[in-house]
């Protein structure tokens, strides 16, 4: 019988907000995998590393920094060929995913590749969105408001109209986009509505409005704007 491959969300970054089972998995694991970018080291892998057991087999998919989406397609077929290796030998893989496997996560690449041949469960975890707007205090819909989620590196003009129509906003991946956005939420007059949050839930965290944010932002950071009276008074 072949192995099963647990793709296991490790949340926003605090090892104390996995939920149980992801806990249980790690802890239990003979081999975990897990996505490093450009041969940096992997923040998944650090969220859970004080889980990992000593002498755990680890396959790990370093993913190329690139524009061009060959070379992390490449990547990602190298690393779905070593778990599968490890699957057709009647082992488990539990493979590490910071946030949530299917929310933006890197999991889902893996997923797409092995789930027609082996047997995939997800556990899902605590997204980046949820955990900002907890560490920001700011509720992010109430009643039948909607959340429109947006990464930065959308061009200039599609965030503009996505965010002029939407009621609750919030924009990821701002890295190097961080300037762009700024514009655009001046330019709509929203700009002292909308809150910075970055790194959430680890030590160095910034909570703060926009408007006293830095001018340079890490990839791990977002934006959270509501508009209108709140719903919920």
């Amino acid at each position: 019988m072949s192995g099963v491959l647990y793709g296991v969300g490790v949340g926003p970054g605090d090892p104390e907000l996995m939920t149980l089972r992801a806990a249980r998995l790690i802890g239990g694991a003979a081999v975990v995998a897990y996505p490093t970018l450009a041969g940096g080291a992997s923040f998944a892998r650090s969220i859970a590393a004080g889980l990992i057991a000593a002498g755990t087999e680890e396959i790990v998919i370093d993913v190329p920094m690139s524009v061009d989406r060959a070379p992390a397609q490449a990547a990602y077929d190298d690393g779905a060929a070593r778990i599968a290796a490890v699957l057709d030998e009647g082992r488990d893989v539990v493979c590490l995913c910071e946030g949530d496997p299917f929310f933006y996560g890197s999991f889902m690449y893996l997923h797409a590749r092995l789930v027609s041949r082996f047997k995939v469960e997800v556990v899902p975890g605590v997204t980046s969105v949820t955990a900002c707007a907890a560490r920001a205090a700011m509720p992010l819909a109430a009643r039948n408001e909607r959340v429109t989620i947006l990464p930065g590196p959308l061009p200039e003009t599609e965030l503009r109209d996505r965010i002029a129509g939407a009621e609750s906003v919030v924009i990821m991946k701002l890295g190097r986009h961080l300037g762009k956005i700024r514009a655009v939420l001046d330019d709509l007059g929203l700009a002292g509505q909308a809150m910075y949050v970055a790194r959430a839930t680890l030590a160095d965290e910034v909570v703060c409005p926009l408007a006293e944010a830095p001018e340079v932002a890490p990839y791990f950071s977002m934006i959270l704007l509501t508009k209108g009276a709140d719903p919920w008074l």
